[in-house]
């Protein structure tokens, strides 16, 4: 599983909100979204895609946590975190180096003003059974 990660502050660039760094317009936005299109399309005729899914603002999200036992409820963003989990894509390849490789392709994604430049995306390979686990 390719998990990309984004805050607050970058949803609300992509959404054309100012703040910290470049507001989005429709063509940057766009030519993101060609970018990521265009990527799953390759996995597709490769054979490699099995699923992916961008997710909504962190502003729209809620955390709940147990505390002694009782469910405890928090809007998001959330203060002491500052990047989530903004999409993700499933790929059965070659293994872990081809979903590296894969995942690596994300870097050239088109943003303005190189707002990416210290964004990161994390490669994880997804369990079958407890057994992968050591149970």
């Amino acid at each position: 599983m390719i998990l990309m990660y984004g805050s607050q502050r970058e949803y609300d660039a992509m959404a054309g909100k100012g703040g910290e760094g470049p507001a989005w317009s429709a063509e940057d936005f766009g030519a993101m979204h060609e970018f990521m299109r265009a990527w799953n399309q390759e996995l597709v005729e490769s054979g490699e895609f099995v699923d992916a899914q961008g997710l909504t603002a962190p502003v729209h999200a809620r955390r709940i946590r147990l505390r002694d036992g009782v469910p405890v409820v928090t809007d998001g963003p959330y203060p002491e975190t500052e990047e989530v989990l903004a999409g993700y894509t499933i790929v059965e390849c070659d293994g872990f180096d081809r979903a590296t490789e894969i995942a690596a392709r994300v870097a050239a994604c088109p943003n303005p003003g190189g707002r990416w430049a210290e964004a990161f995306v994390d490669v994880r390979p997804i369990v079958d059974s407890g057994a992968e686990l050591g149970f």
